[in-house]
């Protein structure tokens, strides 16, 4: 694992990087349509015709249980002319996929069925016009994508996170609910915040009461970012925090999952989405209370960011300096986000400098 003092960590990513729409349009195109991205979990695609879809990154994605009992995921957009195949969220076709615009029909495997009322065209083959398939792979019952097709395999990527939970029981976790939450910030904004506990004692005073933040520790082992903050006695929060790279943060706790996924929406939107999975059993109350404390650091979490986005683009900051004891995650990501914008992903990832 790596440690902070071997990491490029004196100076930060410069106020423009969260700022300038072309660099969000760079980020979509060299890491989120070639990152592995957890879109849903197999309990809200159980049956055959069964489909989640979502728009991550400015990319309309879908994943659907077809009729062999495999789950496949598209781009959700129709090879005639881009219609939609359906609405973003959890849903159920029968048999087919069809578009919202003229009613183009698809299998569920991503072949062209029908292009409706088209009548004869010289030079179409219905086979030359599959929706454009993606990457789909599961890790204990979390499904992944990823839009590019040289990609590795998702085991590769989950690895650390795999070794961590080995012992965990994660299949026992019922999927509850998600929530959503629009910040006002860039998704690396909000990130960063998520990598470092610095910020603790000032701006969650409800978990700075719960765990011994003097103690709090980052440790590396890309691509994932652990945290630990031993808690007080009698705290709830005992559990793994982890964080897997481009956007997605992992919190197992004794009765409880929270997977976060962080959205980036437009160069200064971010949407958070939090899936909650529970033990079969839990009291109701216990369970409605989990969720509550989670919202209240969401809102915390969400003043403070889109505080330091407004001051990020009023022209006056531009680069500062990172602490070798708090914000080693966070120089990791920086130094990561680099090395993918420069594209070198490619590369083996850098922890030791």
């Amino acid at each position: 694992m790596a440690t902070a003092s071997k990491l490029e960590s004196a100076l930060t990513l410069p106020a423009s990087a969260y700022r300038e729409c072309e660099t969000f349009e760079r980020e979509r195109r060299r890491i989120f349509s070639r990152s592995w991205l957890m879109i849903t979990h197999e309990s809200q695609v159980r049956s055959v015709g069964d489909y989640f879809a979502a728009s991550v990154a400015g990319f309309p994605l879908i994943v659907v249980r077809g009729e062999d009992g495999a789950v496949r995921a598209f781009h959700n957009v129709c090879r005639h002319r881009a219609g939609p195949l359906v609405d973003d969220g959890p849903g159920r076709c029968e048999g087919a996929l069809v578009c919202r615009y003229h009613g183009w029909r698809y299998g569920l495997d991503g072949r062209l069925a029908s292009a409706r009322d088209f009548g004869p065209a010289q030079g179409f083959d219905p086979r030359d016009y599959a929706l454009h398939q993606i990457k789909c792979e599961s890790w204990r019952g979390f499904i992944f994508i990823n839009m590019d097709p040289d990609a590795g395999a998702l085991e590769r990527t989950v690895a650390p996170l795999a070794a961590r939970t080995a012992h965990l029981p994660l299949e026992e976790f019922r999927f509850e609910r998600t929530t959503t939450h629009t910040i006002s910030c860039n998704w690396k904004t909000y990130v960063e915040n998520y990598l470092e506990g610095y910020h603790i004692p000032l701006v969650h005073p409800f978990l700075n009461a719960a765990v011994d933040t003097s103690r709090y520790a980052v440790s590396l082992d890309p691509p994932v970012i652990f945290h630990h903050a031993p808690p007080r006695d009698g705290s709830p929060v005992e559990g793994l925090w982890a964080w897997l790279w481009p956007c997605l943060g992992v919190n197992v706790y004794a009765d409880g999952i929270l997977m976060e996924r962080i959205w980036p929406v437009s160069v200064n939107v971010t949407r958070l989405e939090y899936l909650y999975f529970f033990r079969h059993g839990i009291e109701p109350a216990a369970m409605e209370r989990s969720i509550e404390v989670s919202g209240i650091t969401t809102v915390e979490d969400k003043t403070i960011c889109e505080a330091v986005q407004r001051n990020l683009n009023a022209g006056i900051y531009d680069t500062g300096r990172l602490s070798p004891k708090h914000e080693q995650g966070v120089a990791w990501f920086q130094q990561e986000w680099r090395r993918w914008l420069e594209g070198r992903e490619a590369d083996p990832p850098r922890s030791d400098g």
